[in-house]
C-alpha cells in the first residue's frame, strides 16, 4: 500500500444557513453522523455566513434563499468574491425556474427543494464538493433547459420590469425582499417607518402585488436584488 493509499480523505467542511432554527438543528443531527462531513459552524443571516466563511473558509455552504439581513443570493455572490473556491448547495422553499437560474448564474452548483429528504441533501453535499453537480429531481428537467440558454443578463427585461418605480421605491422592494421589517427599512434609509409603510402601498398598487411574498419573488424575477445600487443622494 503507497503512502497516499493511506491517507485519509479530507472531511468536507460544512457551513450551514437557515434563519429557522429547527431545520437548522434538524440538518445538524443529519450531518454528525457522517465521517466524511464536519461542521464549520451555522448562520442565521447572509450576512452571518460572510462573516463565518472569512473566518472558517468551509469547504461548501448549504443556502437558504429567504433570509433577514442580506439574502442568499447576495450572500453567495460576496462569498464568492473573497473565496471563490468555496462550493453552494441552496436548499429552499422557493423552486421557481427564475430561482434556480438566478442561482446557478451565481455559481451555485447543487439546487434542493425543502421538501426533498435529508438523504438528499447528503447526496448533493457530496456531489458538489467532488465538483460536481447536483439538482434534485423537482428542478432537474428545466436545469437541463436553462444549459441551452445565453447565462448573459438581458438589461432591458429588467430595465422593463421596473419600468415606473421611483429610486426609493426600488430601495425599498430590494430590502423588503431581503426579509427586512419596516423598522429595519426606515432605519436603512434614514426615513420614518410612516414612509416606508406608504412606499410599501405603492409598490403594491403599482404592481398589483399586495403580500410580502409576493414582493419578494417579483423582485428576484426583475432582478432588482442584483442590479440596483441607489445612492440615497440621487433620491432628493
Amino acid at each position: 500500500m503507497s503512502q497516499s493509499d493511506s491517507m485519509p480523505t479530507p472531511r468536507i467542511s460544512v457551513l450551514i444557513v437557515d434563519d429557522h432554527s429547527v431545520f437548522r438543528e434538524g440538518l445538524r443531527t443529519l450531518l454528525r453522523n457522517e465521517k466524511d462531513i464536519t461542521i464549520a459552524g451555522e448562520a442565521t443571516s447572509g450576512m452571518e455566513a460572510l462573516r463565518l466563511v472569512r473566518k472558517c473558509s468551509p469547504t461548501l455552504v448549504i443556502m437558504d434563499l429567504a433570509m433577514p439581513i442580506l439574502n442568499g443570493f447576495e450572500a453567495m455572490r460576496r462569498i464568492l468574491e473573497i473565496k471563490p473556491d468555496v462550493k453552494f448547495v441552496v436548499l429552499s422553499a422557493y423552486s421557481d425556474e427564475k430561482y434556480v437560474e438566478r442561482c446557478i448564474a451565481i455559481g451555485a452548483t447543487g439546487f434542493i427543494a425543502k421538501e426533498n429528504s435529508y438523504l438528499v441533501v447528503l447526496d448533493a453535499i457530496r456531489e458538489v464538493a467532488k465538483g460536481r453537480s447536483y439538482f434534485c429531481p423537482l428542478v432537474k428537467g428545466f436545469v437541463n433547459s436553462l444549459k441551452q440558454k445565453k447565462t448573459a443578463p438581458k438589461e432591458k427585461t429588467k430595465k422593463a420590469c421596473t419600468k415606473g418605480l421611483t429610486g426609493r421605491e426600488l430601495q425599498v422592494l430590494r430590502l423588503v425582499a431581503e426579509g427586512a421589517s419596516n423598522k429595519q427599512v426606515a432605519a436603512t434609509l434614514e426615513i420614518s417607518i410612516k414612509t416606508v409603510e406608504k412606499h410599501r402601498q405603492q409598490l403594491m398598487d403599482k404592481l398589483d402585488i399586495h403580500d410580502t411574498a409576493g414582493l419578494t419573488r417579483y423582485a428576484i424575477a426583475a432582478g432588482v436584488l442584483e442590479s440596483i445600487d441607489i445612492s440615497l443622494e440621487s433620491l432628493d
